[in-house]
């Protein structure tokens, strides 16, 4: 992809650059990544309403003033509201993020990228249904407008997260959302390559928020709306840059106050490969089940032990995992689990569901399945350990595997099978083996806000029509307005 040179007045640190170059181009994606970008947008859709099933979520959502509507505003799929664009983007992104079954992207830091979603879809429906707008006045956005923002939002929080490794010094992956989201909106408000880069500046100068909510003894609810709270103050950062709020050049590199010295203690964020279409290209779309996503080969495989197991509970006397460092760091979990977030990023857990129920859903996480004496007496039967050559191939750039082995050992001294899973559904190795589940999982989870006959148009909309890419965005989001009840709580 060519860039067209920056017009910038002021020496923006390197990255910054290299990120407003990149959005501010010309979007020339391969195939690939496009048609990989409708099934992300499915699934994220679809991901979004099975969300708004859980109160505690919903409760959340909505306008800021109860009550509260804007004619013309940005419609939330799944509900009748329609609201400004900041909040719009936190709904969109918190309801996609909820239950953590969007599609995830793994390397030195981890992510989910489906999660710069709610910026996009909420700035390109507002500006399609205002077109007398301060920014893009006069101009009709389409759903390939949509893709082609998404292919680059992924790009940047994806390659971002190659070489660089926030969570290792206890920073949070939402941080790359809102760098992401920040650099298309200002692109898609019209901003100039200097405005990007002023935009993307503000985003870095946020810092990164700590991770303590995602780890015990704090495992809270905020990990499923953080993602939610980036996308809203990557539109508020992107709408500032437009009236003529002036960026930081040196964000990252200012001596002792720049985020490489007072986070990183001095080492620099690096672009490890140019910036196209690689992360769409090789995202992974979380088909099978509700969980982190480092586990999904171990629940896959305990599934496959299933029938092995159920009915020898009472004579285990070990279960061996064989996983990779990443998972051992995020998800290798001990002691009480106190809530559905603690549970669903628990490697012991999540495994234990799969060979007791020989399936894995988002109700296995909630108090009323939790409460099984014997989820806990299997989970101190586990033993956790690295292989390194799961190491290596996890951050291997041509396999990307998540790899997993699970064996059950009995006190007969017997076994199960060994059963390792190297490639999950979803990985783009399996990729024409994931598209019927995918279409499948969407079809369950839009029928909870829809009848099926609208669930088999939108289907067929966004799988099949050759026209979807020039389908109006407003237009679009009008299919996904319900005036249902939302489940608050």
């Amino acid at each position: 992809m060519e860039h067209a040179p920056i017009q910038t007045a002021r020496d923006y640190d390197a990255v910054m650059v290299d990120i407003a170059h990149y959005a501010s181009s010309r979007a020339d994606f391969g195939t690939e990544a496009l048609e990989t970008a409708r099934l992300c947008l499915l699934d994220s859709l679809g991901c979004g309403l099975l969300a708004l099933q859980y109160p505690a979520c919903t409760k959340l959502m909505g306008p800021v003033v109860p009550g509260a509507s804007l004619t013309n505003g940005a419609r939330v799929a799944g509900t009748d509201w329609q609201l400004e664009p900041v909040k719009a983007a936190f709904n969109i992104a918190c309801a996609i993020r909820w239950l953590d079954y969007n599609d995830t992207w793994l390397a030195a830091e981890w992510g989910h990228p489906s999660d710069n979603f709610g910026a996009i879809l909420a700035l390109t429906d507002y500006l399609d249904r205002n077109p007398d707008n301060a920014w893009q006045p006069n101009r009709q956005w389409t759903m390939r407008d949509v893709l082609d923002a998404a292919i680059k939002a992924y790009e940047i929080q994806g390659v971002l997260a190659l070489e660089n490794s926030f969570n290792r010094i206890g920073l949070d992956h939402v941080l790359l959302v809102r760098v992401a989201s920040t650099a298309v909106a200002c692109s898609l408000l019209g901003g100039t390559p200097d405005q990007i880069a002023s935009a993307v500046s503000q985003a870095w100068l946020d810092g990164g928020a700590l991770r303590t909510y995602r780890h015990a003894p704090n495992t809270g609810s905020r990990k499923s709306w953080a993602a939610g709270d980036a996308t809203q103050r990557a539109v508020q950062l992107a709408l500032w840059t437009m009236t003529g709020e002036t960026g930081y050049a040196t964000a990252l590199t200012a001596p002792q106050w720049g985020f490489h010295d007072t986070m990183l203690d001095g080492k620099p964020i690096v672009l490890s490969r140019a910036l196209h279409d690689y992360v769409m290209s090789n995202i992974l779309l979380k088909v099978s089940f509700p969980a982190e996503f480092h586990a999904q080969t171990a629940a896959e495989a305990a599934i496959a032990l299933h029938p092995q197991v159920i009915q020898r509970l009472d004579s285990i006397r070990e279960i061996r995992i064989h996983t990779q460092e990443s998972a051992m760091r995020i998800i290798d979990k001990r002691g009480p689990l106190t809530s559905p977030a603690d549970r669903d990023h628990c490697l012991q857990y999540i495994v234990t569901v799969a060979l007791l129920h020989g399936n894995l859903t988002a109700e296995h996480y909630q108090d009323a399945a939790a409460a099984d004496a014997r989820i806990d007496q299997l989970r101190d039967k586990m033993v956790v350990r690295e292989d390194p050559r799961y190491s290596r191939d996890y951050l291997h750039p041509d396999k990307r595997s998540i790899a997993n082995r699970i064996e059950v050992l009995f006190e007969d001294g017997s076994n199960s099978d060994s059963v390792e899973v190297e490639f999950p559904l979803g990985h783009r190795r399996r990729r024409s083996e994931s598209l019927i589940p995918l279409q499948e999982k969407f079809r369950q989870n839009a029928s909870t806000c829809f009848a099926s006959a609208r669930v088999d148009r939108l289907l067929a909309l966004m799988i099949d029509d050759p026209t979807f890419p020039e389908l109006r965005v407003s237009e679009f989001m009008d299919l996904f307005a319900s005036h249902g009840p939302i489940h608050f709580a």
